[in-house]
């Protein structure tokens, strides 16, 4: 299994090592840097402030002003991302919309992992459809139809540059909860989400301000995001350029606003039942970081379901480990959506 996910993880395309930054001009836009001076800090320190005020005020974090300018288009949703980024073709979210014959007032809304391609994810699109579910996939900021020119990978949703990265999360759960409105539009009542990998992390994020999404699927999680990136297979070329400007510590602290501990209560105030599932064998997000987050779910006595699938995570993606994951994600939603 380590030499199969060691031989994945190496033909996924080019990884590049891009430079580390603070990137300080990227939190221009957060509601908590109006009253967050910098005093004359550094910018780990400013940052780390920003990232407690987003915290301690996350509804104001991730809040936003509803498009006006929704437009379906066959099946591709688009409209203009309230989050505002110097990138144009970044600043226009899509969702590929996979609805269903007859009538149906329950819908899911899917994000993908890290680097997915926009055909992917649609075949579990699909299979919820045909199980009277519509879905949404939503392309995560800087991804597939949002991929900016020149570029194979979508480098700028997690990279070296700290600011960028949260502003990137920021946009994919503000990007999501239209979405949201997208749906309640159409006359859709009830929803559920799915997450895989980083969109699992988007997830979370989501439905721990949003109480519109009452049945959550994890798909490969974890409690952090600064581990993930330090430790993972997945994200070396992220890590080598970190390496030598921040320590782990820090990391955790500058991205405390995307990170699932930080909202552990929020997600609790809200009546949600999850499923989520790891991998045995997973060498990104380790399962130390999987159980870390059952934990704190224990803990607060949440309603939800696990399971451990016998794979690592790019052979999460491969028969028959994909068939029996998308078993325990439909069935799930089809039993409590």
């Amino acid at each position: 299994m380590s030499r199969w996910e060691n031989r994945l993880a190496n033909g996924g395309g080019q990884r590049v090592v891009r430079p580390f930054d603070w990137g300080l001009e990227w939190t221009d836009g957060w509601p908590c840097a109006v009253p967050v001076t910098s005093d004359g800090l550094d910018p780990a320190h400013h940052l780390n402030r920003l990232n407690r005020a987003a915290v301690e005020h996350s509804d104001e974090f991730f809040a936003y002003r509803t498009p006006s300018d929704f437009q379906l288009d066959g099946r591709l949703l688009r409209f203009t991302s309230p989050v505002a980024t110097p990138h144009p073709e970044n600043n226009v979210a899509h969702a590929q919309w996979f609805p269903v014959s007859g009538q149906s007032r329950r819908a899911v809304i899917v994000l993908p992992h890290w680097n997915a391609q926009s055909h992917q994810h649609a075949g579990l699109c699909r299979i919820l459809s045909l199980l009277g579910l519509p879905a949404l996939r939503v392309s995560l900021p800087y991804h597939d139809f949002r991929l900016l020119a020149g570029m194979e990978r979508a480098d700028y949703a997690v990279s070296p540059n700290v600011s960028r990265t949260v502003d990137a999360g920021r946009q994919a759960v503000i990007d999501t909860r239209c979405c949201l409105d997208w749906l309640q539009a159409q006359g859709y009542e009830k929803f559920g989400i799915v997450g895989t990998s980083l969109g699992s992390c988007y997830a979370f994020l989501t439905s721990a301000h949003d109480a519109r999404l009452q049945v959550n699927v994890f798909n490969l999680f974890s409690l952090y995001f600064a581990d993930v990136v330090w430790y993972g297979l997945s994200t070396r070329h992220v890590r080598q350029g970190l390496e030598g400007h921040v320590e782990l510590e820090q990391l955790r602290q500058s991205w405390a606003a995307i990170t699932p501990l930080s909202y552990m209560d929020q997600f609790a105030r809200f009546p949600k039942r999850s499923l989520l599932l790891s991998a045995a064998y997973d060498t990104t997000f380790y399962p130390q970081f999987s159980e870390a987050m059952l934990e704190e779910i224990r803990r607060r006595n949440l309603p939800h379901e696990t399971a451990v699938l016998p794979c690592g995570h790019y052979t999460l993606a491969r028969t028959p480990f994909q068939l029996l994951d998308a078993w325990h994600i439909c069935s799930f939603l089809k039993r409590w959506l």
